[in-house]
């Protein structure tokens, strides 16, 4: 009996294969490189992942519900489960952060739409998006700007990273009167933290096989607080002899990225810079509606769109483009050591784009959200053998 049973698993590690198989087994709470496509799609998988969705404001919960649509088409073994946080919406409170909180505790992966945060102030300076970052420590966000084949834009061919900090510097929500007329808005930088972000993006960088950090900060101006960021980036880059590291200050790194943003490769910085770049870099390559993000701490992962807009004007016109969110979901499932399922999902989105036949306005065509989904789940169907 022990024979057959040994006879059993030994046919049933040769009918996995080997790269399956060691896809199974490295599952990482890190970010994951997915370099070339599965050669052939998994067998069923027998376990059901489990991540918390927060659909957010605006054009969010639509863009989730493409989400959806594209996964029950590809089979992904993927259940949601959501939970609507929304300040505009009165659809907030500290038992409904708690509940999202339990979830992700229990999950570790979440995939999120802009939670707006109004701009009046009532009593509460942290928004609930800078609560459930801080909560969860998700210090590293990460945004992959990259060209779309088969959309023109100035600069075509783009591949660049960008990493920011995004716990402390402008937006720790420490701001006071001190006198009528006067407000003090106090910015934080920390050591610990600013060699934290360092230590990621070269990490990043080594294990992509990317050959440059650049450290953006206003440290001319800034001395003692950019400055430490700086002296730590600097320290961090040491470690690491076979990366190039260089800074950049934050007005001349804006302007060097729309006259020529092929000599940059990761770029690293503090919160406030990082949230202008992010939005600045994907105007590069088509806007917000294009470019996928993700934010790290050392146990959670949470995937969205890499230029945070609700554009609350498109609700409910069936106008917004889903690329951005399902790049997003993709690579959220090769998080998940899904790998054949995300590259499907990817590979489809891409090639809708690179057809052309199906463009949402704000890539310059006439085509709903609707029909963007309906091609990509097309494209899932007739999905030629890799």
């Amino acid at each position: 009996m022990a024979l057959a049973l040994r006879g059993r698993l030994v046919a049933l590690s040769k009918g996995l294969g080997g790269p399956w198989l060691h896809q199974l087994s490295s599952r990482s709470l890190g970010v994951s490189a997915c370099l070339h496509a599965p050669e052939a799609p998994p067998a069923r998988a027998d376990s059901i992942f489990k991540v918390t969705m927060l659909p957010g404001d605006g054009v969010g919960p639509e863009l989730m519900t493409a989400v959806k649509e594209v996964f029950k088409a590809s089979d992904v073994p993927v259940e949601f489960e959501e939970f609507h946080l929304s300040e505009v919406q009165n659809m907030a409170s500290e038992e409904k952060l708690d509940q999202v909180l339990t979830s992700m505790k229990n999950n570790r992966v979440a995939i999120k739409g802009k939670i707006h945060t109004p701009m009046e102030y009532k009593g509460e300076l942290a928004s609930y998006e800078m609560k459930l970052r801080r909560k969860l420590d998700l210090f590293a966000n990460v945004v992959h700007v990259n060209s779309l084949p088969g959309y023109n834009t100035r600069h075509n061919n783009l591949d660049l990273v960008i990493i920011r900090e995004q716990t402390e510097g402008e937006y720790s929500s420490l701001e006071h009167e001190s006198v009528k007329g006067v407000i003090e808005c106090l910015k934080i930088i920390t050591r610990e933290k600013s060699r934290r972000i360092a230590k990621f993006a070269f990490d990043y960088a080594t294990k992509k096989g990317r050959s440059k950090v650049t450290a953006v900060h206003k440290a001319n101006i800034m001395k003692l607080g950019d400055g430490l960021f700086l002296q730590s980036c600097a320290e961090v880059a040491e470690l690491y002899p076979k990366i190039k590291y260089e800074n950049l200050i934050i007005d001349n790194c804006c302007m060097q990225l729309v006259q020529n943003p092929y000599q940059f490769d990761v770029l690293v910085m503090p919160n406030l810079y990082g949230n202008i770049i992010d939005n600045l870099a994907a105007g590069l390559v088509g806007g917000a509606g294009v470019v996928p993000g993700e934010s790290y701490s050392a146990e959670y992962a949470m995937f969205e769109t890499g230029a945070r807009h609700p554009f609350a004007q498109a609700v409910g016109r069936n106008i917004a483009n889903p690329t951005a969110m399902l790049l997003s979901a993709a690579n959220m499932l090769r998080h998940l050591s899904l790998d054949y399922h995300s590259y499907m999902v990817s590979d489809a989105v891409k090639r809708v784009i690179k057809q052309g036949k199906v463009r949402t306005r704000d890539l310059g065509g006439y085509s709903t959200t609707g029909d963007f989904v309906r091609a990509v789940v097309d494209n899932l169907r007739c999905r030629p053998a890799c």
